[in-house]
Parts: C-alpha cells; sequence; structure tokens
C-alpha cells in the first residue's frame, strides 16, 4: 500500500465533511470551506472521526491516486482550521511593496512599478521597516492558492545567484556564485 495514503485523517470536532455522489469532498471550518473532485474509483469513508480512502487496485496509477488525494484533503483539513502562511522578503536596494486592498504594489528596481491583483481567499499584509527587507506576509486556506500567488509574485524578480537580490522566501538560502574575480586567481 501507498504510505501515505494509507495514513488516516482525524478530522478535528469543528470539521464538517460531505461527500457528494460524484465523489467531490467538501471540507467547512472556522477558516473557509474547501472542495476537491475525487477520483470515482477511489473510495473515502469516515468512521468515529477519522477519514481514510481505499484504492480499488494495485495498478500503478491507483496507487499514486491514493497517496494525491489523501494528501489534498489532509491539506484541505488543516486548511480550514489552522490556515496557511507564506513570508516573502525583498532583497536589494530600493525595492518597495505596498497593499491597497487585495492590490499589491511592487517596486523591484523596473522602470514601472508592478501591480499584481490577488484572489479574495489570500489575505495579504505588507511590512516596510527601517534597515529591514520589506516582507509580504499571505495567509490563506487553500494551500494551492497560496502557493500558486507566492509563485507569481517571486517570478516578478526571482534571486540571482551572484548578489542575491530579489523576491525570496525568509530563511531561503540561495547558492551563491562567486563570480569573475574568483576565477581569475
Amino acid at each position: 500500500m501507498s504510505r501515505i495514503g494509507k495514513l488516516p485523517i482525524t478530522l478535528p470536532s469543528s470539521v464538517t465533511i460531505n461527500i457528494s455522489e460524484q465523489n467531490q469532498v467538501t471540507v467547512k471550518g472556522p477558516k473557509g470551506e474547501l472542495k476537491q473532485q475525487v477520483n470515482a474509483d477511489m473510495k473515502i469513508a469516515i468512521n468515529d472521526g477519522v477519514l481514510t480512502i481505499e484504492r480499488p487496485s494495485e495498478a500503478k496509477e491507483h496507487k499514486a491516486l491514493h497517496g494525491l488525494y489523501r494528501s489534498l484533503i489532509n491539506n484541505m483539513v488543516i486548511g480550514v482550521t489552522e490556515g496557511f502562511r507564506k513570508e516573502l522578503e525583498l532583497v536589494g536596494v530600493g525595492y518597495r511593496v505596498t497593499n491597497n486592498g487585495q492590490i499589491l504594489d511592487l517596486s523591484l528596481g523596473f522602470t514601472h512599478s508592478i501591480f499584481l491583483e490577488l484572489p479574495t481567499e489570500v489575505k495579504i499584509e505588507t511590512k516596510m521597516e527601517r534597515n529591514k527587507s520589506p516582507l509580504i506576509i499571505l495567509e490563506s486556506c487553500d494551500k494551492q492558492l497560496i502557493g500558486q500567488v507566492c509563485a507569481k509574485i517571486r517570478s516578478f524578480r526571482s534571486p540571482e545567484p551572484y548578489k542575491g537580490k530579489g523576491v525570496r522566501f525568509v530563511g531561503e538560502q540561495i547558492r551563491r556564485k562567486s563570480g569573475k574575480t574568483a576565477a581569475s586567481k
């Protein structure tokens, strides 16, 4: 069996799960509501506050889907109870960030500012403190959505290997290159 797929998901008391006839799983909790369409072959069962997923055969496709859907449903349960939080920092001279509601205004060394409208499911907060890198703090109950938004923001100016300038996650280590002077010695 799949090591991930066979793990049961314990459901907190604040979470309710509905499974429709078309195998659409709806998870509701204090932070929101998420939906996921599950393959019709997978069988989902809820017993005594524990959700389990079973696969019909040992086929390679069924093994892959078994672990996938278990992880997706587990992330949905975690998202509606605790939520997900990502922090990005802007490293570079003159890099700035502000937000006006759901519109993010990035100044990343280009001749123009970059405006990005974020989905309503993502809460945003920006911090600009003296002598510190500007921070972008994103919170959401949907792990996939928050990851996609972070990847989009990071794609505007990904960290470069020589000086380390760009948009990166807080605590991320960038592999640095030495440059021309170190190579000529």
